[in-house]
């Protein structure tokens, strides 16, 4: 068995994504991943079992990659304000920062014949443990997580898509967004 190398892995990764948001998840072949990636048709297949297994083990890696990189924002210690603040203008630069990782991570879980067959993620598992947490510290109310979830990141989402490239109505909506949250979500 050939040995493997991060690199090519990476690139993998990375063709992968391009070619997704090019051409969609049909138009993007073992063929075409492997080529734009810079290797053999072979060699993907000794990082991934199948197309399907990459798809996903690349989408869970990158969803995961959302949260940690949101969690590591936060520093314990935050009034609920700030944690409002801090979780709503993270994901924002989240989105801007990666931007295509983002849009792939969208598609794909927007695909349920393709996130059917995924796993919760770890990062999920964790914001959801880190809103739980909240609520024991009183500093959350008692609402579900998944509603919690859904009016945070989704609106944040929304206002990214919808006023990409006008800055002051994004910081405007961000503003409304984040006295909102903290008249809906604190206690």
């Amino acid at each position: 068995m050939r040995k493997k190398n991060q690199e090519k892995k990476e690139n993998i990764k990375q063709a992968v994504i391009k070619l997704i948001l090019e051409a969609g998840f049909h138009g993007a072949s073992i063929a075409k991943i492997a080529r734009e990636a810079g290797v053999s048709p072979a060699t993907v297949y000794i990082y991934y079992a199948s197309k399907d297994d990459m798809l996903r083990e690349i989408y869970e890696e990158y969803a995961d990659q959302v949260y940690f990189y949101i969690l590591g924002k936060i520093d314990q210690n935050m009034s609920g304000r700030s944690l409002i603040d801090t979780l709503v203008r993270s994901y924002y630069r989240y989105i801007n920062e990666e931007e295509r990782v983002f849009h792939f991570v969208e598609q794909f879980s927007s695909c349920p014949s393709l996130s059917a067959n995924c796993r919760e993620t770890e990062g999920c598992f964790r914001i959801f443990q880190f809103f739980d947490d909240l609520k024991e510290k009183g500093i959350l109310k008692d609402i579900d997580n998944v509603i919690v979830h859904s009016i945070l990141f989704n609106t944040v989402k929304c206002i990214r898509l919808r006023y990409e490239g006008e800055q002051d109505k994004t910081q405007a909506a961000l503003e409304q967004l984040i006295e909102l949250l903290v008249e809906t979500l604190l206690l």
